[in-house]
């Protein structure tokens, strides 16, 4: 009698979800990649979902604060992490110590975009390639890069492009990427980390120059910026991976229920034409499938990080 009540109950779980408003936790400032990707998919909510998805900027502290809002909330669906799968997920838990584990405190949910990680300088700087930027800092103590924030994909990857060139960098982590684009647009930088969507309108404006791209090939966004790879320089990395995760204890059938809306969203026209105008890919992908390729890269940056002597001091 208990096991068909419960067969019967576990339904439910997801028929009457939602029934309220959804609060999507944004570990970020407002104006980066993360949360514009947010508020696309607030946007066109309406269409798919019963229910509003409300944006809660939560920044600072590493991002930290708002993933442990997430943790400590109730796991009924109602509280989400927006941007799981950052480099505060996969890349900094290789460094320090956490408040939580990125893994097994959260249910992992779908995907839905990758970003990938370029390098940028003023448009007034002489250098026009990685090399050449390389061989000028290489004349410096040390040169200086502004990033989102402190051990991010971001940061890593442009530490990992020092490493690998032979030259000391010093990150100037800002409060998101909105901040960091402050920072390389006001020259006070020498270069910058930053993500296609964030930095898009002020490349086709002519204000930014990009240098390279962190990915194995090149960039459909930038077709004509050659990657790191090409320059001679092994940086490769999955760029910045946007996510979503709840508190550890939620039920399979909610997940189950963002794969779908995720899958829907990720096909709809207006969805894709916002994120074509802020210079943002649509990489769906459901949740279980997602937790894999998450941990496989998790896994990828350690061994990186351990190569390039970026690991835990």
């Amino acid at each position: 009698m208990v096991l068909a009540v419960l067969a019967v109950a576990a339904p439910a779980v997801a028929g009457d979800y939602p029934d309220k408003p959804i609060q999507l936790i944004m570990p970020y400032a407002a104006g980066g990649s993360t949360d514009l990707l947010a508020r696309a998919l607030a946007q066109v909510a309406p269409k798919h979902f019963p229910q509003p998805l409300v944006v809660i900027n939560k920044a600072g502290g590493g991002a930290i604060p708002g993933r442990l809002e997430v943790v400590r909330s109730k796991p009924d669906g109602y509280t989400a992490l927006f941007g799981w799968g950052s480099g505060e997920d996969l890349v900094v838990p290789h460094q320090r110590k956490l408040p939580y584990d990125a893994f097994n405190d959260f249910e992992v949910g779908p995907r839905l975009s990758i970003h990938a990680v370029i390098m940028t300088v003023p448009a007034s700087s002489p250098h026009k390639t990685a090399a050449e930027f390389a061989a000028w800092a290489k004349t410096k103590e040390y040169v200086t890069a502004s990033v989102s924030t402190k051990g991010a994909a971001v940061d890593i990857t442009m530490q990992m492009f020092a490493v690998a060139a032979g030259f000391k960098m010093t990150s100037i982590p800002g409060s998101g990427s909105a901040d960091a684009l402050n920072k390389i647009l006001g020259g006070h930088v020498d270069c910058s980390g930053q993500l296609i969507s964030d930095v898009l309108p002020h490349i086709k404006a002519g204000r930014l120059r990009v240098l390279a791209v962190a990915l194995e090939q090149r960039d459909s966004a930038l077709p004509d910026v050659p990657t790191f790879r090409e320059q001679g320089y092994n940086v490769v990395t999955a760029g910045t991976v946007k996510g979503i995760a709840f508190p550890k204890g939620t039920p399979k059938e909610i997940v189950a229920y963002w794969d779908k809306k995720f899958k829907a969203v990720s096909e709809d026209p207006e969805f894709l034409r916002i994120l074509k105008d802020l210079g943002q890919p649509a990489n769906y992908m459901p949740s279980e499938e997602y937790r894999v390729w998450a941990k496989a890269n998790f896994d990828t940056y350690g061994k990186l990080l351990k190569e390039f002597g970026l690991d835990a001091k």
